[in-house]
């Protein structure tokens, strides 16, 4: 029940934030004179619609990946009254954008409200105000990493396992596990932990070291902050900090991308070995709705209702991003290609720009497929 509950949840979200994606297209559209002839909810087929007294249909759909807008003559060359290929380029601007600026104010707000409540520190030197902010330690101590033949390693411990208990003391905090691994140093003592929900026991030998490390294990705690007055600055703050970053990982990913294809063309075999890894780390570091959902999963069944609307924000956020890219079929490509028209003085003919998106459309499958294939074997 639990998981169905994650699957069900994962979807509205993502259903709701590219709903209001096209919303936002539809709003602007509207208010500029282009006609919105559809609103749809997923997409076709069609489950139900109903033609709506502003004129709109508004449909349901059976596919729940998202959803639509369809406006009137949606060719850069359409003429027609109430077409938006008879808008003016700020307007046609405006309406391709509006979705990237809902997208991104939704994750400023719901970051915003995080910062309210309790924000998790996911990143090193996390945008701040540091005269406003309280910070506490939230949920379990778990090991995140492990140093090859130091104590805890060499007890069959694994990255992943919750601490609970050392030398029959009850672990709330990462201080707390730290200072006692040293009051321990040099003794044996009984580490109880939770591996896949099973709880073990295990006896670790510390080193006896007054400096350094004396169980040799990285240990990881949620940390949350809570803000009051400057809650809105760090909201929009860290929104804007976590856009460089993604636009930075974009961008690596395409550099990888790009660096791996060309050395798979090369006879030689240093250079096939690491166009190998690089294409390896973009497999890494992309992931589609499955690999989306599969995060979220997790977040729904053991991290509680903080984890999910921050990862709400980051879906919202990278939906902002994804669609300011210069890839046709996607908001950026469709601007993109109305402007270097303009630029170059030449039309943006109906079957000129059907190509384009045709091939860009193409593209975006070929990559979903791609993904998709690539967050199952994670997954699983």
């Amino acid at each position: 029940m639990e998981l169905l509950f994650g699957i069900v949840l994962g979807l509205i979200i993502l259903v709701l934030l590219v709903v209001v994606h096209e919303l936002g297209h539809a709003i602007v559209a509207r208010r500029n004179g282009v006609v919105v002839e559809e609103f749809g909810i997923g997409f076709p087929p069609r489950a139900w619609g109903k033609k709506l007294k502003n004129g709109i249909e508004f449909t349901l759909n059976w596919l729940p990946l998202g959803g639509f807008v369809k406006l009137q003559g949606e060719y850069d060359s359409a003429t027609g009254k109430g077409d938006y290929g008879a808008a003016s380029y700020w307007v046609k601007t405006k309406i391709l954008l509006a979705g990237v600026l809902i997208n991104w104010l939704v994750a400023g707000v719901l970051l915003t409200i995080l910062a309210w409540t309790g924000l998790p520190q996911v990143i090193p030197n996390q945008f701040s105000v540091p005269q406003d902010m309280s910070v506490q330690n939230k949920g379990d101590v778990s090991i995140a990493a492990l140093i090859d033949d130091y104590p805890a390693a060499r007890a069959g411990l694994k990255e992943g396992d919750i601490i609970e208990t050392f030398a029959g003391k009850e672990v709330t905090t990462v201080e707390q596990l730290i200072a006692l691994t040293h009051q321990y140093r040099g003794e044996t003592v009984a580490v109880g932990y939770e591996r896949n929900d099973k709880k073990q026991t295990k006896q670790v030998t510390l080193r006896d070291s007054e400096q350094g490390t004396v169980f040799g294990a990285g240990l990881g705690q949620m940390q949350l902050a809570r803000y009051t007055w400057s809650a809105p600055i760090v909201g929009f703050g860290t929104t804007l900090q976590l856009t460089g970053i993604t636009l930075q990982g974009v961008g690596d990913i395409v550099v990888n991308l790009a660096q791996g294809l060309a050395g798979k063309v090369s006879l030689s075999d240093q250079a096939q070995e690491a166009a190998d890894k690089k294409l390896q780390e973009v497999g890494n570091n992309v992931a589609g709705p499955v690999g989306i959902l599969g995060v979220l999963f997790p977040s729904v069944q053991q991290a509680g209702i903080i984890q999910i609307v921050f990862f709400s924000a980051l879906i919202s956020l990278t939906l902002a991003v994804m669609n300011i890219l210069p890839i046709p079929g996607l908001d950026g490509g469709r601007w993109y290609t109305m402007t270097i028209f303009r630029l170059l003085k030449k039309p943006l003919t109906k079957e000129r720009e059907e190509v384009i998106q045709t091939v860009g459309v193409l593209l975006l499958l070929v990559i979903i497929v791609a993904v998709t294939v690539s967050d199952v074997t994670k997954l699983v």
